[in-house]
This record gives structure tokens, C-alpha cells and sequence, in this order.
């Protein structure tokens, strides 16, 4: 029985200081995207990553108009009733779609019409070009997309948001839940 209990205290111990390796300082350059080994237990506990993230982790330093998208994606969120796990799908796919900038028309780079914070499409009903570049309008259509999706809730965050988004690169979502986990860590209650 001491030895269980032993080897549980020593394994606590352990994941404490993983997951004060990989929340260290966020990389130094603003438009550098900074990869990660994957955490095989989530830092942020049960409600944020309740599966661990999924391999490799991106990161990117964020602006004054990204981190105000991060409070609106939350903000969002609060008003639709959802919880902060919803938020963190929410911000992950935003950071993989826009790197969480709201993004009009771009021409001959633009994947077909897509648009806003979510690479929404007016042509696919995401609604109309003033409403998906409205960061509070996208993350609810968003949201109501995630609510529709049976269990997400139970799903790893790529597959969840895969199956709003329904994107070329479905694995993509993945890289970017732990700085998604953090930053609704960060400003859920601000």
C-alpha cells in the first residue's frame, strides 16, 4: 500500500514539473510559429485539454487586435451558455484558420470566399460577408455548429472542430489547444 501510495506522489511530482517545462515563456517573435514536443497529460487539468493535446504544439506571440479576438471567441462563448471547453475549441480553430486575425476577402489566396476569424464561407450560409467578419457573429455560427456535433464535449479537440469546419486538413486543429487551453486560462475570468 506505501509503495502505491509512494509511486503516485512520485508521479504527481513528475507531471507538476512537465507542465511547468511546457508552459515556460511564449517564443520571442511575433510572426515565428514555435513547435512543441506533445504533452501526453494536459497542464491545464480535465476541463481545458481532457484528452491531452494531440501531437506537436504551436505557438504564436499574439497582437493587441488577435488577443481582443480572444476575448470576443470567449465573450462569445459566455453569451451562448457554453463552457471554457467550448472556448478552447473555439480559439484552436481560429488560431489554425486566421492565427485569430479576422480576415476579409484576399484574393488568389483566399480558399474560395472564406472569411473572418473562422475562414467562413457566405456562399456555404455561414451568413453574409459583414456578419462572418463580425468576430462575436462568427464564433456563435461557430458555436451553434459545435452544438450540433454529437459528444463533442468527448472528443479530441481536432476531430470536434473537423467536423464544423469540415477543412482540407482536418488533423491541423490539433497544434495550437494547448496555447488555445492557456489563453482561455488566462482571460476566462477578465
Amino acid at each position: 500500500m506505501n509503495t502505491i501510495l509512494a509511486k503516485s506522489i512520485l508521479g504527481v511530482a513528475g507531471l507538476a514539473f512537465t507542465g511547468g517545462v511546457f508552459a515556460g515563456p511564449v517564443a520571442a517573435h511575433a510572426a515565428d510559429t514555435t513547435h512543441t514536443k506533445p504533452v501526453s497529460v494536459s497542464v491545464q487539468g480535465d476541463k481545458l485539454i481532457p484528452h491531452g493535446v494531440q501531437g506537436e504544439q504551436s505557438r504564436i506571440d499574439l497582437n493587441d487586435e488577435q488577443t481582443a479576438n480572444v476575448k470576443a471567441i470567449i465573450a462569445a462563448t459566455k453569451k451562448a451558455g457554453m463552457d471554457e471547453r467550448a472556448a478552447v475549441v473555439s480559439i484552436a480553430t481560429a488560431l489554425q484558420e486566421s492565427k485569430l486575425e479576422n480576415l476579409g476577402h484576399l484574393g488568389d489566396r483566399n480558399d474560395h470566399d472564406s472569411q473572418g476569424l473562422f475562414q467562413q464561407r457566405p456562399s456555404s450560409g455561414w451568413g453574409t460577408v459583414e456578419q462572418i467578419t463580425d468576430p462575436e457573429y462568427s464564433t456563435t455560427a461557430f458555436l451553434k455548429g459545435l452544438k450540433q456535433v454529437d459528444g463533442w464535449q468527448d472528443m479530441p479537440l481536432t476531430k470536434a472542430a473537423q467536423t464544423v469546419q469540415v477543412s482540407a486538413y482536418p488533423d491541423h486543429y490539433a497544434q495550437w489547444e494547448q496555447q488555445a487551453a492557456d489563453l482561455v486560462a488566462q482571460h476566462w475570468n477578465s
